[in-house]
């Protein structure tokens, strides 16, 4: 019995502790998309409005492992976005993953401009709404980023952790991708990015 419990002993501190690692690198992650704003000169946000992320607490749960299968799309179509113009985006591939004892689908897009320009023909995108949306989260859905290759054996791990808010979440006249209705998920995605909290940015910068 007590090297039973001593195994278990060893076992809950090693998820704790793995949890608290990931949490960090969560943590590491958000600190450096602060950063960005701030090196970006077409950014939106102000170093005193990045007070106004708001962000889910790290949740392991929302890590998944997705089936990755590929789309040849040689033709491409319009992607409406927030201005009212369109950008040429191609169907790049599809993945299907289990959240929440659900089976979820999402496609996979690539940019034709950035297709085009060097040193970005590899980046991958994945914009999505969920149950979240316009309570929780911006209206507008959400985005995560990848390159090629993080798809390996036909597997590409999904971290809604990482979920982030396109530019027209904290002020118009961006030019930021609509999601596409096939990426609507039935779920609430509680992980990522909340509503930027306008009014805490206000108040910081008084």
């Amino acid at each position: 019995m007590r090297t039973i419990f001593l195994l278990v002993c060893v076992l809950i501190a090693s998820v704790s502790l793995q949890a608290q690692t990931y949490e960090r690198a969560i943590d590491a992650h958000r600190q450096q998309y602060k950063r960005e704003f701030l090196e970006d000169t077409h950014s939106p946000l102000t170093a005193k409005d990045t007070g106004g992320l708001r962000f889910y607490a790290a949740h392991p749960g929302y890590v998944v492992t997705a089936h990755f299968t590929p789309i040849v799309d040689t033709v491409g179509f319009d992607m409406h976005t927030h201005s009212g113009v369109t950008k040429r985006y191609f169907v790049y591939g599809s993945v299907e993953f289990t959240l929440m004892k659900q089976v979820c689908t999402l496609f996979v897009y690539q940019s034709k401009s950035l297709r085009e320009k060097p040193g970005f023909e590899d980046y991958l995108f994945i914009p999505f709404t969920d149950e979240t949306n316009y309570t929780e989260t911006f209206g507008g859905g959400r985005y995560l980023d990848f390159r090629t290759k993080d798809i390996f054996d036909k597997k590409m791990t999904i971290d809604f952790n990482k979920a982030y808010n396109p530019y027209c979440a904290y002020k118009g006249g961006y030019t930021c991708p609509i999601p596409p209705k096939e990426n609507d998920l039935k779920i609430s995605i509680q992980a990522g990015e909340k509503l930027f909290d306008d009014l805490h940015a206000k108040r910081r910068s008084k």
